[in-house]
């Protein structure tokens, strides 16, 4: 009996195949925007796609609102691989996007992360008990994660009482970076980034209920229509690409 994921994913590598053929052949070059969050996924990806159709990537990473400005502001990425559904939509109805092209391709997860020994045994808790110097969170008017993280603590009710720890970084890279270098004793961060370090490099790390904030929806768009590139998002949906995307800490879309 054969294996319906394997099957899908041979019939999705004859269909690029099939289409690279149908345009003359011609290996091209897709200029990619995405969201830091998604770095060491998209490096996985990205060589599989290469190989398969024999087009090249070109990926410049930033925080989601960065990337965004980027692109009114003329930048010639020609896929938009956010951390939001609010920036790819905007894209969409102010015509800089391709209608009906947008999708969600990942769900984040946010952590709890740092060097605090009782993280695990007394949880979010730790937050409220404020035995702590700096707590890192992404920047809230850039990345989506920020946004996520600052919707915990007004949930907890702890937004106005840690106001003055609180270290921001432009974009959930750096904040995990923050975190790794014990410039904040705690984050708010990625999964997908504490899944990336071998397991004994890892912070001490929590998952954040998911009641505690909105859903990290992320969302990709065409901006620059060509066949490579559509081509590129095609493959993001395809099955082996899924099973990459959730084994790298990403819940996917039904």
């Amino acid at each position: 009996m054969s294996n319906p994921v394997r099957t899908a994913s041979c019939i999705l590598i004859l269909a690029l195949s099939a289409l690279m053929a149908s345009t003359g052949t011609r290996a091209d070059t897709i200029h990619v925007a995405a969201a830091s969050n998604f770095q060491r996924t998209l490096k996985t990806l990205a060589p599989l796609f290469e190989s398969r159709t024999g087009h090249h990537l070109v990926i410049s990473w930033g925080a989601t609102g960065r990337l965004y400005a980027q692109i009114l502001n003329g930048a010639p990425h020609q896929v938009f691989l956010a951390a939001d559904t609010a920036r790819p939509a905007r894209l969409e109805r102010i015509g800089r996007a391709v209608s009906g092209t947008r999708f969600t391709y990942a769900e984040g997860r946010l952590m709890l992360c740092g060097n605090i020994p009782s993280l695990h045994t007394k949880g979010l808790r730790v937050l409220a008990e404020g035995k702590f110097n700096r707590l890192a969170m992404a920047n809230p008017r850039l990345a989506p994660y920020g946004r996520a993280a600052r919707e915990v603590l007004e949930h907890l009710g702890l937004a106005q009482d840690l106001r003055f720890r609180i270290v921001r970084g432009e974009n959930i890279g750096q904040t995990f970076h923050f975190v790794r270098s014990g410039a904040a004793d705690l984050g708010l961060v990625a999964l997908s980034q504490v899944l990336a370090l071998p397991a004994d490099e890892r912070p001490s790390c929590i998952p954040v209920p998911k009641k505690l904030h909105a859903p990290i929806l992320q969302q990709a768009v065409l901006l620059k229509d060509s066949p490579a590139a559509r081509a590129f998002l095609a493959f993001l949906r395809s099955p082996e690409a899924r099973k990459i995307i959730r084994h790298h800490g990403y819940r996917l879309p039904q």
